[in-house]
């Protein structure tokens, strides 16, 4: 008689969530056992009976992928035939089943002999059985390899959780030698099975993780190196990995290897996803520079297996949050009321705009760390354009995405169309946090999206979208009074603003209430301690100057990069125009420009979109074309003298005595 268990083990449905109860079947003299985990392999008794048909192999890892739970038709329409299913599939799908349950002597209905369902009664348990919504496959305890791994990654994490670090790894290395090789290695996957792989191939890597970091703990350095050697090659960008090998090569005494592992780290983390090592790598680094003792393994904490999905793989790759952040309450709940609505039924976008040195970056970083706990599946960021300006092609920041929830870079899809779709796939049933810093446009951002209604992205641009995925959009004005006092506050300290509010009121005022902006001038002042804040206002004023025209200046390199987002004719408009008037309408600026008054507007307009520009005011009742004003904020107009330009020093007196001066001449700062 066979003997029917509940197992503690989770197994994913069709959604990939967890079922906490596993049946299984047996007959006397007649088992079945199937491999995912590696080459897929099926075992009936002792015989390799696998099928050959790639179809009915797609079927079969599909149903053993979701053991016990239903998996409905549609899903394996998908799967087998993706976007374009014959007109025959439903039925060709039948003659799979059909065949399945022929060549491995399936029950499709009836109870088996000797059957006792889990109240103690003979309940029919078919071993696969057609259900209203489509096929449910049911296997024993001991059939799937799966169930095995997971049951010894359980019972390893609580012996580590118990203090056992000796059992715990040794535990979890058994669980992994069960591996032969990627999941499913030898199955061509469609959608809904990419996902599984996806989710099996993330537990062994959280399983391995917790396996090294216990190793680490028990001193085995050396022994470590060559396998975190090769994971580390697998995954570039992995930092976490990165850090391990750096830790085992360090303590192993070969410092200069463990610096080339942390040069190799930045250069991965720069060319594939625009961004900079960790604090924590780059601490790590500094110790090793130091000769210092480095710092101690993470220790080895369990996750309860008994979720949905390990929580170890979440990704988290928000940039550290802002220590103090000044001002912007209101947005900040307008934007965190969006991300968190639980009356959207679709994923959440919401779009963050405004003028260089507003402070979009710090902003949007601030409001993820905010909501972070809503997205408790992952947060995911990227930036948008790279050191040279370029902006980064969504297949490359896919690669990364797919990469942190633990895609090897030798099996990302091979197209841009291919990696958003197993993205959306690995997002649907999950919420998560997209952040996209520096976007260039709807195209850049519309493959980064996901695609679960419990998911959110929060895009900082320099420029206003319109797509139909967007929720909201936020606009980030400059500074008020008040806001820009706190910030000059915050950095300089209480006793030196209090001393002299005039000028601090002043300064915020000749910096426009551009955060970026201040941030520079409180940083001048802050190597200056002997300044007083009026110092550097009347030299600001005199030189008409907020000290931005350098690269190392971020307030410089902001307004560049939207700069270079312009057309061709609009860049040397701006050129021309900005570094002599504060203050132009159309008219104006064709006079200047050469054109007429409808291509200065859209010259004009074109500087706004990218917030190089800002209307400053409209003539009442007049919709001409010389209606509006556009007015250039002084760090821009700073930024547009440095720039290569042809000479305007010919017009320069025409244009200064035509246009009104945009503060009075008592402030030092002329038309």
């Amino acid at each position: 008689m066979s003997e029917f268990k509940e197992s503690i083990i989770p197994s994913l449905d069709e959604a990939g969530l967890v079922h906490p109860r596993r049946k299984y079947w047996k007959t006397g003299g007649f088992s079945v056992k199937i491999k995912l985990l590696g080459p897929f392999r099926v075992i009936r008794n002792t015989k390799v009976v696998t099928p050959t048909a790639p179809k009915l192999r797609q079927v079969l890892a599909l149903l053993a992928v979701h053991t016990n739970a239903v998996v409905r038709t549609d899903q394996l329409i998908e799967e087998l035939w993706e976007d374009r299913p014959p007109l025959s599939a439903a039925t060709t799908l039948q003659t799979y089943v059909y065949q399945l349950r022929k060549h491995y002597q399936l029950h499709s209905g009836g109870p088996l002999q000797g059957d006792v369902g889990d109240n103690g009664s003979s309940d029919p348990i078919p071993a696969l059985r057609t259900s209203p919504n489509g096929y449910v496959l049911s296997l024993g305890d001991d059939a799937l390899d799966a169930d095995r791994f997971n049951r010894l990654a359980e019972r390893g994490r609580g012996e580590l959780d118990a203090g056992d670090l000796e059992g715990g790894a040794s535990t979890l290395r058994e669980a992994l030698q069960l591996w032969r090789g990627p999941v499913l290695a030898d199955i061509t996957a469609g959608p809904v099975l990419q996902a599984a792989v996806v989710w099996y191939e993330e537990l062994r890597n959280t399983i391995a993780e917790l396996r090294i970091d216990a190793d680490l703990q028990l001193g085995r350095h050396r022994e470590l190196i060559t396998e975190l050697t090769r994971m580390a090659a697998e995954q570039p960008t992995h930092e976490g990995l990165q850090a391990k090998l750096m830790l085992a090569l360090y303590r192993s005494g070969r410092r200069s290897d463990a610096l080339r592992v942390y040069s190799n780290a930045r250069t991965s983390l720069a060319d594939q996803l625009g961004l900079e090592p960790s604090r924590e790598l780059q601490r790590l680094q500094q110790a090793v520079l130091a000769a210092e003792p480095s710092p101690e393994p993470t220790k080895v904490a369990r996750e309860v297996v008994q979720t949905a999905r390990p929580a170890a793989v979440s990704p988290s790759q928000l940039p550290p949050g802002v220590p103090k952040f000044i001002g912007r309450e209101k947005q900040l709940d307008d934007a965190q009321a969006v991300l968190t609505d639980p009356d959207l039924q679709a994923a959440r976008v919401l779009v963050t705009v405004g003028a260089p040195g507003a402070g979009k970056s710090t902003f949007c970083t601030h409001l993820a760390h905010r909501v972070r706990g809503a997205f408790p599946d992952g947060q995911f960021y990227a930036e948008l354009v790279g050191r040279d300006n370029t902006p980064i092609d969504p297949f490359t920041v896919l690669g990364g995405f797919l990469g942190a929830i633990g895609h090897r870079a030798d099996q990302l899809p091979a197209t841009l169309t291919e990696r958003a779709r197993v993205f959306r796939s690995w997002t649907a049933d999950r919420k998560v946090l997209v952040v996209l810093d520096d976007a260039v446009d709807e195209e850049q951002i519309r493959p980064l999206l996901p695609s679960g209604p419990g998911c959110a992205t929060v895009v900082a641009s320099r420029r206003r979208m319109s797509d139909s995925s967007i929720a909201r959009t936020i606009d980030l004005p400059p500074f008020d009074e008040a806001e820009g006092v706190r910030l000059l506050t915050d950095v300089l300290g209480r006793a030196r603003v209090a001393g002299d509010m005039a000028s601090v009121r002043d300064l915020v005022e000749l910096c426009d209430g551009l955060p970026l902006a201040i941030r520079a001038a409180a940083a001048q002042l802050d190597l200056r301690p002997h300044w007083p804040i009026g110092r550097l206002v009347a030299r600001m004023r005199q030189l008409q100057s907020c000290q931005t025209t350098s690269d190392d200046v971020p307030m410089f390199s902001s307004v560049r990069r939207s700069y270079q987002l312009l057309q061709g004719e609009t860049q040397s408009a701006f050129r021309t125009v900005a570094p002599v008037l504060r203050s132009v309408s159309p008219r104006h600026a064709a006079e200047i420009l050469g054109v007429d008054e409808w291509r200065a507007e859209t010259l004009l307009e074109e500087m706004v979109q990218f917030q190089l520009a800002e209307v400053d005011e409209q003539d009442a009742g007049d919709n001409t074309v010389s209606s509006f004003h556009y007015r250039f904020r002084r760090p821009f107009t700073e930024v547009a003298r440095s720039l290569d330009r042809a000479p305007t020093l010919d017009i320069t007196p025409t244009l200064a005595r035509r246009a009104e001066p945009a503060v009075p001449q008592a402030a030092g700062l002329s038309a």
